[in-house]
């Protein structure tokens, strides 16, 4: 992908699930780094713990996706989701409430982390790790959760086209998370640029079982 002027150009790669626990501490790094001095972040209860454990479980979920984009050599930022049912993303609670179209689709892509370390974001990166993401997935509707007070990453969702479709209570003793919505207008049938990592004896571009990808 271009870059601003005097940056290094970014890179693209794809993971599966069976290359995500090599990538654990990089990932909680860059989360870490993305959110530094968002104090809400860490009041809320959110943690590199919780995130490693978070996407330790997520891994378990059909057609998981890990993108990561590098550039001069270093890993800059990480977005990953995975296809689910509205039924499990919206919850009983909220499901009636989701536009008809978006709670009735077969093609849901759950987003459920994307991060950019400080010094590269306003550059672009996020924007291109969503796409590639939503490319890979294959979604016609994508949704995410953000936190209510984090307008930085607000404005990137609202410049990506999400908007806000309820509020969402994780548990008891979690704050309240904003469920924002896309409907993704650009879904196509053609397969993403980014390719999957080659791993000795392996096909990058043949299907493997589901879960496993």
């Amino acid at each position: 992908m271009n870059t601003a002027s005097g940056t290094p150009p970014v890179s693209l790669r794809r993971h599966g699930a069976a290359d995500t626990a090599a990538l654990l501490d990089t990932l909680t790094d860059i989360w870490a780094d993305a959110h530094s001095g968002n104090h809400d972040v860490a009041l809320a209860g959110f943690t590199p713990d919780t995130l490693r454990r978070q996407i330790t479980s997520h891994t378990r979920h059909e057609r998981f996706t890990l993108i990561v984009a590098s550039a001069a050599g270093h890993d800059i930022g990480f977005a990953y989701g995975f296809r689910c049912t509205p039924a499990y993303w919206f919850g009983a609670q909220l499901l009636p409430t989701i536009t008809p179209q978006a709670r009735t689709t077969t093609a849901l892509a759950g987003i459920c982390e994307l991060a950019v370390r400080t010094h590269r974001q306003g550059q672009g990166v996020g924007t291109h790790l969503h796409t590639a993401l939503l490319e890979v997935l294959h979604a016609e509707w994508a949704s995410l959760l953000a936190m209510p007070g984090d307008r930085p990453a607000r404005r990137l969702y609202e410049r990506l086209g999400y908007r806000y479709a309820g509020p969402y209570h994780p548990g008891p003793d979690l704050p309240v998370l904003d469920l924002l919505l896309l409907r993704n207008t650009d879904m196509t049938p053609h397969r993403t640029e980014t390719e999957p990592t080659k791993r000795h004896g392996q096909n990058p571009r043949q299907p493997r079982n589901p879960g496993a990808a």
